[in-house]
């Protein structure tokens, strides 16, 4: 992939250092430091994400949790017919 990026002109200076004493094209070195850099990122917070689950209740009130979409489907059916029915009677 082909970007735009601005590079603070210290650090654009040693890359380029970089790039020549390694003979490695100056966009090669970029990519292979911003992987190391990443990699090392993710391996210091391997938990980063942490996703707690919660009782909501449905058991005692009866809802299927697994439903909710088709439940909210239905709601909007209703919703439409009623708007509907009340646009049809004030057109009488």
């Amino acid at each position: 992939m082909r970007t735009t990026l601005t590079i603070d002109d210290d650090l654009a200076g040693i890359l380029k250092r970089k790039a020549r004493e390694m003979d490695k094209p100056f966009k090669e070195l970029v990519n292979t430091a911003l992987r190391r850099g990443l990699a090392e990122n993710l391996t210091d917070h391997p938990s980063a994400v942490v996703v707690r689950p919660h009782d909501f209740g449905a058991s005692q009130t009866g809802l299927d949790l697994g439903r909710l979409n088709q439940i909210v489907d239905e709601l909007e059916v209703e919703d439409y017919l009623r708007k509907a029915t009340n646009d049809d009677s004030a057109r009488r």
